[in-house]
């Protein structure tokens, strides 16, 4: 604001040069730009997320639901490995052929990573569409939410730093202009300018 004060009393100044006055009036409407349009194309885009991921979020909950698997067997385990951290992940992730009912009634077998150790016989509960196929857990409204915000701020920041890079690229050709303007100022000037004799 003290810069924008310091822009309008400057304004009659005898060095004020007319690309002065449009850098001054192209960074105030970039910075409305940003504020108000980068904003406003923030929220469209969040809002417009948000109702799309809710849509996905009632599809899922629709198509997929919680059953009940008996594990078989135990898929035969890799061999042992030496980093600590990487074997716990996968003794964490056990692979099981394990068996269940698909909401049709039909019987299904497969093999699947469990939640948690475990042992021949044991049931855990996994998600499956309505033909009995293993999917993953269906989206919440929460993280439906999340994604939203995250879409949104996403869009403001992309429409802030393309509006910034116009901004810059229009500063930077009025700055050539400067120069080129000072190059033919300083040819006619000639090359006797600033000299004690000069004039006489």
């Amino acid at each position: 604001m003290r810069a924008m004060r310091g822009v309008w009393r400057w304004r009659h100044s005898p060095l004020w040069r007319r690309t002065d006055r449009i850098e001054a009036w192209v960074a105030l409407v970039a910075a409305l730009l940003i504020a108000l349009g980068a904003t406003c194309a923030g929220w469209l885009a969040g809002r417009s997320a948000h109702g799309a991921l809710l849509e996905t979020v009632r599809i899922q909950h629709q198509q997929r639901q919680l059953v009940w698997v008996t594990v078989d067997r135990l898929v035969s385990r890799a061999p042992l490995d030496p980093d600590p951290e990487t074997a716990s992940q996968r003794d964490a992730r056990r692979r099981v052929i394990a068996s269940w009912t698909a909401s049709d009634g039909s019987a299904r077998i497969g093999e699947l990573a469990a939640p948690r150790p475990v042992e021949p016989g044991e049931r855990f509960r996994i998600w499956t569409d309505d033909r009995g196929r293993v999917m993953p857990r269906p989206m919440d409204v929460s993280t439906a939410g999340t994604h939203a915000v995250l879409a949104g701020l996403g869009t403001a920041a992309g429409v802030g730093m393309m509006i910034e890079g116009a901004r810059r690229l229009v500063g930077w050709q009025l700055m050539v202009r400067r120069f080129r303007r000072w190059d033919q100022e300083w040819e006619r000037a000639g090359q006797d300018w600033g000299r004690a004799d000069h004039g006489s």
